[in-house]
């Protein structure tokens, strides 16, 4: 039998749990992969989901990928996990989940935080930002809990993310990546470590430290693979579990992208633009650059809050055709969707689309709200979906001039990660709207490959990051832009695009005033 060494990335992403096996060139070797309802609602803006239905779904996923060809137990050589960002989980002292998870996706907030010292205080008065500060405390979780299910919070023994839950499934210790800190936690983005003693955060928030799992670098063991979880996944027991990253960290890393030149694109359900560096640079004041997957690396990151989610609101409300269609034909719908795209010229006769389908923090501000301007008697459907792509490139290219003017890099090409890089169409209109080479990674699954890589150095199998992205990732097709369309966008970008905002913005205060949505605190 052929032994040769694979690694198991788990990526637990919104809507589909991913077990994938990669060998050391980055190639999948086998994949199965398990639905997700995303969420379920018991309240207007809530977004919840079982940790138990998560960890099912890894079994399911982790047993289903022993059935397909070529995944043989034997030649696993580690695990490394990769979820979604900002999900928590509440444990009592059993580890058992004392409530359903607050996902990413979740909208509540409460204004029962807890105090902050006058210093404090003072101090973010004078830097302009208590703005910032109030609505960080908000918007924890960890506050609203405490707040609103006092119960709830006694009897919490830990608090994690979607990924240290995992991970003690997994190995049964309370352990996780400083890479996967990505929500409103007491964490030092500078130091990718829990935050200091004295730290303005500990106050912010009702977490104790206690309830915090230990914190590992990308790349280090966190433990093995236990009895438990074995007989629950087919994983082979003992074999060892490495510490990865958040899923977009990992999208960076599996796409190639490990110098600040090289943009990464993902077009998730957020859609966001990424570049590696070894310096911290705050892109949005006092909103820090998140952790890479890379030890003492930084990602500064753009995002634009539920961007592809649009595209696949477009396809539930208005694409019944094109998936009837592809299911009569044998088709992937998104070839149909391509099709419908790239019936449309560039610039979709001058429909314009603004991507804030929801509120954000400052850039755009908590009176954001998306907005389609400047439709004619020619638009069809068709205008719609291509202003949707258009949209969000235009919105990405803005936080590449923001990432640009903060770092002092000039990004030069582009990789894009993620479902929508699956479409030629997005992919053409990206290199246009950009006006820069665009290329697609070799695999789609770059947020599992990045998982696999951070494995892999931890092995040992390459001796440094530099050598195993060399080894383990390569582009695919390079969209190149196309000079006719680069002008058309170019144009509508500085002249149109890029007015939008600050134009409507006073519109938008008056509608939320108005209509009371979104509420404003």
């Amino acid at each position: 039998m052929n032994h040769e060494p694979t690694i198991l990335a788990i990526d637990n992403g919104t809507q589909s749990v991913r077990a994938l096996l990669f060998d050391l060139r980055g190639n999948i070797v086998a994949k199965c992969q398990v639905p997700l309802q995303a969420y379920f609602s018991l309240q207007p803006g809530w977004a919840e989901h079982e940790p138990e239905d998560y960890w099912q779904a890894v079994c399911r996923a982790c047993q289903g990928l022993w059935d397909q060809p070529g995944a043989e137990r034997a030649a696993v050589r580690a695990v490394a996990v990769t979820t979604q960002r900002g999900t928590v989980v509440n444990l009592d002292r059993d580890g058992k989940p004392l409530r359903p998870a607050i996902t990413w996706l979740d909208q509540r907030r409460t204004e029962t935080v807890p105090p902050i010292g006058p210093l404090w205080r003072t101090a973010f008065k004078l830097a302009r930002v208590g703005s910032t500060i109030d609505f960080f405390r908000g918007e924890a979780e960890i506050n609203w809990i405490r707040a609103h299910q006092p119960e709830v919070w006694e009897a919490t023994d830990k608090f994690l993310l979607l990924s240290g839950y995992l991970n003690w499934r997994l190995c049964g210790r309370f352990a996780d990546s400083s890479g996967s800190q990505v929500a409103y936690l007491p964490f030092d983005y500078k130091r990718h470590a829990w935050a200091g003693k004295r730290d303005w955060k500990w106050q912010a928030l009702a977490v104790e430290p206690r309830m915090l799992p230990a914190l590992q670098a990308p790349g280090t063991q966190l433990g093995a693979v236990d009895a438990a979880a074995a007989l629950a996944t087919g994983i082979p027991a003992g074999t060892p579990l490495f510490a990865a990253a958040a899923d977009k960290a990992c999208e960076v890393l599996g796409a190639g992208c490990l110098e600040p030149h090289v943009g990464c694109l993902s077009y998730g359900t957020t859609a966001t633009i990424n570049t590696t560096s070894t310096r911290y640079v705050e892109v949005t004041p006092f909103v820090p650059p998140y952790p890479s997957a890379i030890p003492g690396a930084y990602s500064t990151e753009v995002q634009v809050f539920r961007g592809y989610w649009m595209v696949n609101w477009f396809k539930e409300q208005f694409g019944h055709h094109e998936q009837l269609q592809a299911l009569a034909g044998d088709l992937a719908p998104e070839q149909l969707f391509d099709r419908l795209a790239e019936s449309v010229p560039p610039g979709s006769m001058g429909l314009m689309l603004q991507p804030y389908w929801t509120p954000g923090i400052r850039v755009p501000g908590r009176e954001a709200k998306g907005a389609i301007v400047g439709f004619g008697d020619v638009h069809t459907r068709a205008h719609v979906y291509r202003a949707i792509l258009e949209g969000l490139a235009y919105a990405l290219r803005e936080g590449k001039e923001r990432i640009e003017q903060r770092s002092g890099v000039r990004i030069t090409e582009l990789r894009v990660s993620g479902g929508g890089s699956q479409s030629d169409a997005a992919m053409q209109l990206t290199a246009d709207i950009f006006g820069l080479p665009t290329a697609r990674p070799h695999v789609y699954e770059t947020s599992g490959l990045g998982a696999a890589i951070d494995a892999a150095v931890g092995l040992r199998l390459y001796p440094d990051f530099a050598s195993a992205v060399a080894a383990m990732t390569r582009v695919g097709r390079v969209f190149e832009p196309i000079a006719a369309n680069r002008a058309i966008y170019d144009r509508l970008y500085k002249q149109v695009y890029r007015r939008m905002y600050r134009q409507l913005q006073p519109l938008y205060r008056e509608i939320a005033e108005i209509t009371g949505y979104p509420k404003q605190f």
